[in-house]
């Protein structure tokens, strides 16, 4: 087998062993055995694109060509062209599954199930990094830095995945990457010739050298075995992964455990809000008697990190028959039970189950899963709430205004958790709290004051056309502002209380629909909401409502007066062909008492933008993919040019050397198994004339004279065109503060440029290219170690790119204007004749 086509196989094996960390994350493991055969399908490719040889940009084209058809053909096949060439329709059907698989990544916990979104984004993560790998190890022969892709690989399944067995992992990840080296390694020291080990010795005599690869496994092992030791040690540690946070999600057990993650339910819920065209979601019918307190409530925000508020990670459990009773609920609080019957659109699909606060049974079919804490249920492997109808039992909780203000201080668990604030939410926040609040004595009355604050003496207006705004002072400009929605409201109450050491935190959900006249409730998009809810012992988690024209004031908040009734409920919802209106939250003409009473019924203002329905076309994620890659390659353009150019011109001084070692003129010698020198691909034996062999001798030498000059510039020693070779070689000496022997290479290339130049019969030198390497090695001890990195990342000589390019265009020009003078003068000529 030959060093190219077994680092072939060594790169390809150090991709699928680096891939195994992924194992954990997914289940089942079958497809890494579709992995491993499309990633020897990549490697093929590129094995038959170099033996060509085609040029190294053509061979990472017709690789990630062949690597985009086999995903196409696994994936795609019913919307390609002959089931093989993709098309739009296969992009498009490509953006769906990546758009489904990144949901489920959000959704389910680890193992996560292998869905077809997932496993594209596992397989084709992997034959992405194994090209990256081909490409740096086989295609452009530098294995080093093959190892940062095949450590992003570990990272990400690291950073996932916080088991027991993360070393194990590591250990087969590296194993592969120090097989690639040591057969990069063998592959170069093949070119040198024979590596002698010794001859035996008897016993007591001194033994000889060690042979090299020998040297770099026992280096490998040891490396190996410090990194596995290291994390031993008690340093301090980092607590999440590359991609913290993401870990968790629905589990794919039996339903006895798992986890909910922290995927935030808010990202579409402006968007809900501003929709052209409203549309019905959920249609309800109930027995009961008060529809102004029926909030439809999804999930709840209790995790917030100064920016925006989240779900927190829950463990999830099998949905029991009958709930168990609302945390912090006592015997004392008036409460009825309804019955609601709710049916889902089929355009629905929501992954959690919105159903009335707090639910006390809930019968449904299909995969769901129960999550305590928040007292709210989940779909599993892929399960949501299209097209579904449920039965829920809940409590409708009527507590009174006594029994807030009187409420006892909440445990220590619940305080711990639901009153934290991190210490980059700005002061303005709690200074604020406690002006506004001045003058009350009890939570309650603080809860109250500052849901008053938002909704009715505050000056706030609600406008779903403000952003939803992130960053820390996010809460900071919409107190200064007073413009937003229900997130901007809810999230800033909830802050506030926090900070007065009232337990909040958010829900997300429905507020109340529209009656009809059959009887039922229709809840639309546009009813979509957020609101606060706070924490009082004895009474539970507890709804406030600090939105404008939204939803309705509990009565619990409400001022005491003889004869006052509950405020009807308001028109949450507005049909679908109702004139949209900007006006603002509140009229001139209407009092703080009728706001508070909700007697100021203000049209819901409308987002006239259209906000679309399909998400981020592929092709724009395509498109800025591409731009973001071209933005990470244009600055490693100099450099990759670089090392191409150098790889060119000293393997054109081995071809040179093999020559002057003994072939006959103008033919150029391989070695023992018919490949060229360097390695590359059999050369083939041409017989030149004397003249043709000596242009190309004088060549070869030219070329390492130029490879000299142009490192010695990259260093910092500008090229001098005026001076002769023998005395530029003693101005890099001079300069560059050269050894004598870094001295005598440079003046030995020299020499032979003059012999070439000068001599009747030039001919090539042997071990010009390995003098080059000896200086550049020079060069880069006597530099700094800026010079150095400029040296790698950013050469100076990289300017003869654009001078080429300059060469080419004035050629090709002078070309075409030489063409066209013939065809001008072609006519003239006959027309004399």
């Amino acid at each position: 087998m030959s060093g190219r086509a077994r680092l072939t196989l060594c790169s390809a094996a150090a991709t699928l062993l680096a891939s195994c960390a992924l194992l954990p994350l997914v289940e089942p493991a079958t497809w890494l055995l579709q992995a491993a055969f499309l990633l020897a399908v990549q490697s093929g490719a590129g094995a038959a694109a170099r033996r060509v040889p085609l040029a190294r940009p053509l061979t990472v084209a017709v690789q990630a060509l062949v690597t985009l058809m086999a995903l196409t053909l696994v994936f795609a096949r019913g919307h390609a062209v002959l089931g093989l060439v993709p098309g739009p329709d296969a992009f498009r059907h490509f953006g769906d599954l990546l758009q489904a698989g990144s949901d489920d990544i959000g959704r389910y916990a680890i193992p996560a199930p292998l869905s077809d979104g997932i496993r594209l984004m596992v397989i084709g993560g992997v034959l992405v990094i194994g090209l990256a790998v081909d490409t740096l190890a086989v295609t452009f022969r530098n294995a080093a830095p093959a190892g940062l892709p095949l450590l992003a690989l570990y990272s990400v399944a690291a950073g996932l995945f916080d088991g027991s067995a993360d070393w194990l992992w590591f250990l087969v990840a590296a194993a592969g990457y120090l097989m690639l080296l040591l057969a990069e390694g063998r592959e170069r020291l093949s070119q040198w010739g024979r590596v002698f080990g010794g001859a035996s010795h008897a016993p007591g005599e001194q033994s000889g050298p060690v042979a090299p690869v020998r040297t770099g496994r026992r280096i490998g092992m040891a490396a190996l075995g410090v990194a596995l030791v290291v994390p031993l040690l008690p340093l301090p540690a980092v607590q999440d992964g590359l991609l913290g946070g993401t870990r968790a999600g629905v589990g794919a057990g039996n339903g006895s455990g798992g986890t909910i993650s922290a995927v935030n339910p808010l990202v579409s819920l402006r968007d809900s809000l501003n929709v052209d065209e409203d549309r019905t979601v959920l249609t309800l019918r109930t027995n009961s008697g008060n529809l102004s307190d029926l909030y439809l409530r999804i999930v709840s925000l209790d995790d917030f990190d100064g920016t925006t508020w989240k779900p927190a990670k829950r463990h999830i459990t099998a949905v029991p028959d009958d709930f168990p009773a609302p945390t912090g609920l006592g015997p004392d609080v008036k409460r009825a039970e309804i019955t609601t019957r709710v049916a889902a659109a089929g355009s629905y699909a929501q992954d959690w189950l919105p159903m009335p606060y707090p639910p006390s049974g809930v019968q449904i079919k299909g995969n769901w899963r129960y999550e305590p804490v928040g007292m709210t249920l989940v779909g599993d492997h892929g399960q949501n709430t299209s097209g579904k109808t449920y039965l829920v039992t809940s409590l409708d909780v009527q507590p009174t205004a006594q029994q807030l203000a009187s409420a006892p201080k909440a445990p220590d668990s619940i305080r711990r958790d639901y009153t934290k604030v991190p210490d980059s939410l700005p002061t303005v926040v709690a200074q604020q709290a406690r002006e506004i609040t001045k003058n009350a004595t009890s939570g309650y009355e603080k809860a109250v004051a500052l849901q008053d604050y938002f909704a009715v003496t505050g000056g706030f207006e609600y406008d779903t056309q403000v952003e939803v705004g992130s960053g820390r002072g996010a809460i900071a400009r919409f107190l200064r502002d007073k413009q937003g929605f229900c997130v901007h409201f809810s999230f800033a109450m909830a802050a506030m209380a926090r900070t007065l050491g009232i337990p909040a935190r958010v829900a997300v959900g429905f507020a109340p629909g529209s009656p009809q006249a059959d009887g039922t409730v229709t809840v639309s998009l546009k009813d979509a909401h957020a609101w606060p809810e706070l924490y009082f012992e004895g009474i539970g988690w507890t709804r406030f409502e600090p939105t404008p024209t939204r939803g309705s004031t509990p009565t619990y908040t409400l001022p005491e007066a003889p004869g006052q009734a509950v405020p009807p409920l308001p028109q949450a919802s507005r049909s679908a062909d109702a004139a949209p209106s900007a006006a603002p939250s509140a009229s001139a003409s209407c009092s703080a008492t009728d706001k508070k009473l909700g007697n100021c019924a203000d049209p819901l203002p409308l987002d006239q933008t259209d906000q679309g329905a399909g998400g981020t076309p592929w092709y724009r994620i395509a498109g800025w993919a591409l731009v973001g890659l071209a933005g990470l390659a244009l600055p490693l353009l100099p450099m990759l040019w670089r090392l191409r150019r150098r790889s060119v011109r000293l393997a054109s001084a081995q071809h040179a050397a093999a020559t002057a070692a003994g072939a006959p003129p103008g033919r150029r010698k391989d070695d023992a198994d018919g490949r060229r020198a360097d390695g590359g691909e059999p050369a083939v034996l041409l017989d030149m004339p004397p003249q043709e062999a000596a242009e190309a001798a004088a060549g070869h030498v030219l070329a390492v004279w130029r490879e000299l000059t142009d490192t010695a510039w990259d260093y910092g020693i500008e090229p001098d065109e005026a001076l002769t070779p023998r005395r530029a070689a003693a101005r890099i000496v001079r300069i560059g503060e050269l050894d004598e022997t870094a001295g005598r290479s440079v003046h030995r290339v020299a020499d032979a440029v003059e012999r070439v130049l000068y001599a009747p019969e030039p001919r090539a030198e042997a071990g010009l290219a390995d003098e080059v390497r000896r200086v550049r090695a020079a060069l880069r001890e006597n530099a700094s170690r800026r010079t150095r990195l400029r040296a790698v990342v950013a050469p100076r000589s990289a300017v003869r790119a654009v001078w080429d390019l300059a060469d080419r265009w004035t050629a090709l020009k002078a070309s075409w204007a030489a063409r066209l003078a013939a065809l001008v003068r072609r006519p003239s000529r006959q027309q004399s004749g």
